[in-house]
């Protein structure tokens, strides 16, 4: 077993992350600011490592003596990178690069990075994405995920850095805050919790590649036990599915019948992403998929009890 620290362990992606690595065995660092609230995972047999990501100090301390790094912390979200486009350059990507700094410095064996595996592509028109196309992304948020991706291929070549991009569809369920401004199925079961309009850009067409988040750290885990030949994969659903699709769900699950409100499609949003995972399946077979129903239910009865209590 490796010793493995998770960069951003007390966020969304990152929390289940912990968990699955704690289960397969692994000696797991958790390293996050952890200033708002108790750690979000489940597993206790983990060392919590308190620290900001804009420290450089705090980055040597947490990489190191670790075997694995995995890089699954962004100080921004696609709307905030919109609002101000050097903050992601001066905080995501220029740390990004100082993290990799201190892994090479600290012997890293494998650094795993959490990229996009949606606007990274950008509006090519096509019914599904693999690996190979074109990466031509038009926000702010997925520019700089590509910026960190090609830091990587620098990283390797430069200091024989062994690493993996993991191009993450719409990843949903359990422990995404609902209040934030990321992720059309909690934030509109909040709403519907609440009892408020679900906000809709555009006529419900645009298509998403969703993937239930416990199904997403199982595809990660089996990277971990068999490392990777190749240095980037998609990792998602592999099916698309819209957002008329979504609201449908959101109504059979919760068994409301919410209102709508319809705004305008932000201009760098793209209409169909689809993620192709037949590298990640040739090479480390199929995982089974949460049903969508099944995912949204878990998640809104948690958002639900949330708000009860």
């Amino acid at each position: 077993m490796a010793r493995a620290v998770v960069i951003g362990a007390n966020g969304f992606v990152g929390s289940h992350l912990v968990d699955s690595l704690v289960g397969a065995g692994h000696d797991v660092t958790a390293f996050d600011r952890f200033s708002s609230s108790e750690p979000t995972f489940a597993a206790r047999d983990v060392s919590i490592l308190r620290g900001e990501f804009l420290s450089r100090a705090d980055l040597e301390e947490a990489v190191r003596g670790q075997d694995l790094v995995f890089h699954f912390l962004s100080t921004t979200s696609p709307a905030t990178a919109e609002s101000d486009p050097t903050l992601d350059i001066r905080t995501n990507i220029a740390q990004s690069v100082e993290l990799l700094e201190a892994c090479v410095t600290a012997g890293t064996k494998h650094f795993y990075f959490a990229s996009t595996g949606g606007a990274i592509y950008g509006p090519q028109g096509k019914p599904v994405h693999d690996e190979q196309d074109r990466t031509l992304p038009v926000s702010p948020y997925a520019i700089g995920k590509l910026a960190i991706e090609n830091y990587l291929r620098y990283f390797s070549v430069m200091h024989h850095l062994e690493s993996t991009t993991l191009r993450i569809s719409n990843p949903f369920g359990t422990r995404q805050r609902p209040n934030k401004r990321q992720g059309l199925i909690p934030i509109a079961l909040r709403q519907i919790v609440l009892g408020r309009p679900v906000a809709r850009f555009g006529s419900g067409s645009m298509v998403r590649d969703y993937l239930y988040v416990e199904d997403l750290v199982a595809m990660i885990a089996r990277m971990v036990d068999t490392p990777p030949r190749l240095d980037t994969y998609n990792l998602g659903s592999g099916a698309g599915h819209s957002v008329t699709d979504i609201l449908n769900s959101l109504r059979r699950v919760t068994g409301t019948d919410f209102d709508i409100d319809e705004r305008p499609v932000p201009a760098t949003f793209v209409d169909s992403i689809v993620l192709d995972t037949a590298r990640y399946k040739a090479e480390f077979g199929d995982v089974p998929l949460t049903p969508l129903d099944e995912g949204v239910r878990r998640t809104y009865e948690e958002i639900r009890d949330q708000h009860a209590s």
